[in-house]
């Protein structure tokens, strides 16, 4: 490690006095990290902006997961800043997190000496070479090895993090970078001019959809990431084309509206006896909005017009695709202006849509208990902005299709990658991003004693979120699908719990436990009421197949 330099040398700064420069003209207000050797000189010039806080968490794990969750909650950029080696080992898993959910994350780790990199040494937090680690996960990462080079690749990390499809990026700097001098330059942020939607895709998206029969609209994430919805809803209401959504484009626009009709269970007809599914089938053209479309699995005859922003997914996972490369706002804005100059809006189907809706909300038969009269009171305990974060557990996976959700960017889950213990700390970043509404994570209590440590960060930086833990004292769903296959037996799933009210009370957060689902969303009222972190115990048996 180089000596530490004084950080004042006339119109000169320290690298990282640079960065954090950079970041903070970047609009960066927030900074979840774990210090260390290395970074030193990252860390302290955030004491320079007192509106820029820095949330120090228990684990490299959450630094990630809280970065994702504060970037998809509030469309703004999320940073992460670990040390070298096993820190960004340690961050990985939330890196994973928010490159599945397309999510503007900037992951900071510092280097080993740069006179010692790649030359297998054998100093503290070495990997050779680290790169590689982050390389599968990330859009963009870059070694920053000069102190004079930080600028150019902050601003090299933020191009890439707001131009294509949003993933997210790594810089990694060496600690002398960090502590040397350089010209204190203005840092400006780049203009990222929009995107340039080809026309004549445009027009013949138009042409098929004023002919098609039986439309509709499958929309996922990318709706939100491009704050799309009232474009999407313009579309709809035009045509009166009904919309079905993927577990991470819920709320693209409202359940209360009778266009939306719901997120289908499962991935296909084989695994599922959703109406959904079968209505899916029926219709004729699909427009498919900001999704990879990979669970929807159209048929061969079914026409898909795919709208992303990145090339490489159109046409991915289905061949009949028409595609339109683009942000999803502008290029509904500009289907819905094309659209008027060629068909009139369509005739209400009201009627028949909520015909459909009603006959799936109120299908006894289908009801999978207790995971029904659970979610009931999840939506029943929540406001309607608030923002539910969900973990890999079986009520999660129940309230992926039957959670009703009311607005943009308020259901959260870990996206195709399955975190497990993903989260409590996910939704940890939303609460910072989202202070004024009810922030609430469901677990169940093999995952979330996967970051259960981060109830000392809730506590000391004041992030009241309402967490609720499903405490069936396994990792219940793989028990079950165990026992189904190998004659009611089992290894691994049987898990030797804490006492849940004596962990919170130990983390000074409040501490309820609930027994009954008719309680619970009585007590989510209460825990939002009390403005401060509270821990739910929900104490349920063995549950029955969610899907």
């Amino acid at each position: 490690m180089s000596e530490q330099i004084d950080q004042t040398n006339g119109d000169k700064v320290t690298g990282g006095q640079a960065l954090i420069k950079s970041l903070y003209n970047e609009g960066v207000r927030v900074v979840f990290g774990v210090p260390g050797v290395q970074m030193y000189h990252a860390v302290m010039p955030i004491l320079e902006y007192p509106d820029m806080q820095f949330i120090n968490t228990r684990h490299e794990q959450s630094t990630t997961y809280m970065a994702d969750g504060y970037a998809r909650s509030s469309g703004n950029i999320g940073v992460a800043m670990v040390v070298p080696g096993p820190g960004l080992q340690n961050a990985s898993a939330g890196i994973t997190n928010a490159y599945s959910a397309s999510s503007q994350v900037l992951v900071i780790a510092g280097q080993i000496d740069r006179d010692k990199i790649s030359k297998n040494i054998g100093v503290l937090h070495e990997i050779n070479d680290q790169l590689d680690i982050v390389r599968p996960i990330t859009k963009w990462q870059s070694r920053i090895m000069y102190a004079e080079d930080i600028s150019g690749g902050v601003q090299r990390a933020f191009y890439e993090m707001k131009t294509g499809r949003p993933r997210p990026v790594e810089i990694e700097i060496p600690p002398e970078a960090l502590a040397e001098f350089t010209e204190d330059n203005t840092y400006e942020p780049l203009i990222i001019p929009n995107m340039i939607i080809d026309g004549s895709s445009v027009e013949e998206a138009v042409s098929i959809l004023a002919n098609a029969v039986n439309p509709v609209i499958w929309a996922g994430g990318g709706v939100h990431l491009a704050d799309a919805s009232d474009e999407l809803l313009a579309v709809a209401e035009y045509l009166q084309i009904p919309v079905l959504t993927t577990p991470e484009g819920k709320g693209a626009i409202s359940d209360r509206n009778y266009l939306s009709l719901g997120t289908p269970q499962g991935r296909s007809t084989g695994e599922s006896k959703d109406p959904l599914r079968d209505f899916l089938y029926s219709c004729d053209v699909i427009l498919a909005v900001g999704t990879r479309f990979a669970t929807a699995r159209a048929a061969e005859s079914q026409k898909v017009i795919q709208i992303d922003v990145d090339p490489e997914e159109i046409g991915r996972n289905h061949d009949r695709t028409t595609p339109i490369v683009g942000d999803a706002k502008l290029a509904l804005d500009q289907l819905l202006h094309s659209l008027k100059s060629v068909a009139s809006p369509k005739v209400s189907r009201r009627d028949e849509f909520e015909s459909i809706r009603n006959a799936r909300i109120h299908d006894t038969a289908g009801r999978v208990e207790p995971q029904a009269s659970l979610v009931d009171a999840l939506r029943q305990g929540i406001p309607d902005d608030g923002i539910l974060v969900t973990d890999m557990t079986i009520v999660a996976y129940y309230a992926r299709a039957h959670f009703p959700t009311y607005m943009p960017r308020s259901y959260i889950t870990s996206s195709y990658t399955g975190n497990l213990g993903s989260a409590f700390p996910t939704a940890l970043g939303v609460k910072v991003a989202n202070p004024q509404k009810a922030v609430i994570s469901i677990s169940g209590d093999g995952g979330f004693l996967f970051n259960s440590q981060e109830l000392a960060t809730a506590a000391q930086f004041g992030i009241n979120v309402v967490a609720i833990v499903f405490n069936d004292g396994a990792y219940g769903n793989v028990k079950r699908d165990m026992r189904d296959l190998f004659q009611d037996t089992s290894l691994g799933v049987e898990l030797q719990n804490p006492d849940f009210m004596k962990l919170a009370e130990a983390y000074g957060v409040e501490g309820m436990r609930v027994r009954e689902a008719q309680d619970l969303s009585v007590a989510i009222e209460t825990a939002i009421n009390l403005n401060k972190p509270v821990l739910i115990e929900v104490p349920v048996g063995v549950m029955p197949n969610p899907f």
